[in-house]
């Protein structure tokens, strides 16, 4: 991760010069029968100068694919099959592998059947059952009834003739037996007839439809039992891992499928606080890879908590994959762009010097001479560096050869189009 407003010294493109230059003062030193040898160091240069800076929060990133789906079986059973391998490209609804289910077929067969009966009961109930059940109750109760007061009356006549001595006593009971069998059947016809007409059609209507609704769920749930053994993917994708193969056992604990869908990228970094405060949804970021690779997005999540670990804010920055070039898993710098500072006087970041004890300055060239001078330093990115304080807009600053260059010495610009490239 790099923090804004850091920067990088560069030093040893003017070591060389530097050295030249000491060798050069020391000659120049013991002089000569003419005079003193004057010495002219070759550096590069720049002029300050106003310009838009563009204020950026970059940090180390981990790329991810926008959806990603692990597969896992909802059954145990052994693989049967599979119809794509690794690599291979699906869409959403596409058969991908098939689990051994004959004992699924046969348990949705024999629901299928009890469905079908209750169905068939219940058409049945609501058709003309229940009519011809109370007709037949009716006519029951009515034989009963007749029965009834038939072995009544023989029953009474026969107590008589027993009482005036005419019958055995045993002729008596078998009439009491009669009698107490006719009154038991009419009790039970009543009792029928009573429980169809106090149920009520309606209530006899809602307890079949009950069991319809019971043996139909029944039937669905083995028709999704069944549906378990397709595995089927749910999104357009790449297949990333299938790593078991036919004939293995699959398992609610073991992924069969790894599908990834790499149209676009999503790049998580974690930044510090500080930047993470500049930082917002929907700022524009850039994610590099490796090889040159780049697109351009836009943020998409700022976590509103630290990390407990490393005390970092992690962003997202969501970004489309052209040509699914990036890889997931991979590392990239991620680049948010946060605002802009207009009108700042800017200045190679190579030419500002940093003291031991953390003063920064520049070597300003003032009548072909290069001399120190503190300055302040605000903000350093991209290679330029503003100076809030020490320099004016059209001085010339040195920007390579500077280091151990002594105030003082006459310089002259690089002819190999450094002082330039300096001042673009």
């Amino acid at each position: 991760m790099r923090t804004t407003g850091s920067f990088r010294q560069r030093r040893r493109a003017g070591w060389g010069m530097a050295a030249a230059l000491l060798t050069a003062l020391a000659a120049a030193g013991c002089g000569t029968a003419q005079g003193p040898v004057v010495t002219v160091a070759t550096v590069g240069e720049a002029t300050a100068h106003r310009a838009t800076m563009v204020r950026t929060v970059s940090a180390e990133a981990l790329l991810y694919p926008l959806h990603q789906a692990l597969l896992t079986p909802k059954i145990s059973a052994p693989i049967e099959r599979f119809t794509v391998q690794r690599g291979d490209r699906v869409h959403r609804g596409e058969l991908l592998a098939v689990l051994e289910n004959q004992d699924l077929k046969a348990a949705v067969t024999q629901a299928q059947g009890a469905y079908q009966q209750a169905e068939a009961k219940y058409l049945s109930l609501t058709g003309a059952t229940l009519p011809e059940q109370l007709r037949a109750a009716k006519l029951t109760l009515g034989s009963d009834q007749q029965a009834l007061a038939a072995a009544r009356r023989t029953y009474h006549s026969r107590q008589h003739l027993y009482a005036q001595g005419a019958l055995p006593l045993i002729t008596l009971e078998q009439a009491h037996v009669t009698y107490t069998q006719a009154l038991a059947a009419y009790r039970e016809a009543q009792q029928h007839l009573q429980r169809l007409t106090s149920v009520g059609r309606q209530q006899m209507i809602r307890e079949a439809a009950g069991q319809v609704a019971m043996a139909k769920g029944q039937y669905q749930a083995a028709q999704a039992q069944l549906g378990y053994s397709y595995i089927r993917s749910p999104m357009d994708g790449v297949v990333a891992s299938r790593p078991l193969y036919p004939g293995q056992m699959a398992t609610s604990s073991t992924p069969l499928f790894t599908i990834v869908d790499r149209r676009q990228v999503v790049a998580r970094a974690h930044v510090s606080q500080d930047e993470a405060a500049l930082v917002h949804v929907g700022d524009a970021a850039t994610i590099t890879a490796g090889g040159g690779l780049s697109t351009r997005g836009k943020v998409t999540v700022v976590s509103p908590a630290l990390d407990p670990n490393s005390t970092t804010v992690q962003i997202w920055a969501q970004a489309p994959n052209p040509g699914e070039r990036l890889r997931p898993g991979s590392s990239a710098e991620l680049t948010v762009r946060v605002g802009t500072l207009a009108n700042a006087l800017v200045v190679p970041d190579s030419a500002v010097l940093t003291n031991s004890i953390g003063g920064t300055s520049v070597m300003v060239v003032v009548n072909g001479k290069a001399e120190s001078r503190p300055v302040t330093v605000g903000l350093v990115q991209n290679g330029a560096a503003q100076i809030v304080s020490g320099l004016e807009p059209g001085e010339t600053v040195v920007t390579t050869g500077a280091f151990g260059l002594p105030s003082g010495t006459r310089v002259q610009a690089a002819a190999d189009g450094t002082a330039a490239a300096g001042r673009s």
